[in-house]
């Protein structure tokens, strides 16, 4: 299609449009630095003849979405957190072992083969904290996301219980 068809003989997949006003609202979002209204976005979407309901479900999938993104950030951020603490406990471990070889024997001998055994789980880590693809990674996150979940129902019942208990 060129830019010098008619309006009247153009026509749009389904996926086109979408794709076209996203980029349209996302550019006069950037140019204005403005947001929505949710009586604008109903207005948007009788335009489009979008009915209320479907938008009401739309808004709805998009918050289940953003808070699965807000839980995959935490778990990315958890799991950083636990490699900085380890990568923190080795270079202790190491620099202990260093530094006592420094002191004792004038140089760096045993400790440089301490260094590198324990280089081997630190260099396993930083592949396994920062690989954020993959089944291995769907499988750290439902495990993270449903002891996450237990943790907070535990606590939710117990708040309920020492509220029932203050009574």
């Amino acid at each position: 299609m060129t830019a010098f068809e008619p309006q009247s003989i153009r026509s749009y997949s389904q996926e086109d449009v979408q794709q076209i006003l996203h980029l349209a609202i996302a550019r006069q979002a950037n140019d204005k630095n403005t947001e929505f209204s949710y009586e604008q976005i109903l207005e948007i979407a009788a335009e489009l003849e979008i009915s209320p309901d479907s938008l009401k479900l739309a808004e709805r999938d998009w918050l289940v979405q953003q808070g699965q993104v807000q839980q995959r950030k935490a778990f990315d951020a958890y799991r950083v957190r636990r490699f900085q603490k380890r990568l923190g406990n080795y270079a202790i471990f190491n620099g202990f072992f260093i530094l006592s070889n420094l002191l004792t024997g004038g140089g760096i001998s045993w400790s440089l083969y301490i260094l590198l055994f324990c280089g081997l789980p630190v260099g396993l880590d930083v592949w396994n904290t920062f690989q954020i693809k993959g089944e291995e990674y769907e499988i750290a996150f439902q495990k993270w996301s449903r002891n996450h979940q237990i943790k907070k129902t535990i606590s939710t019942v117990l708040n309920k219980w020492f509220k029932a208990l203050q009574v």
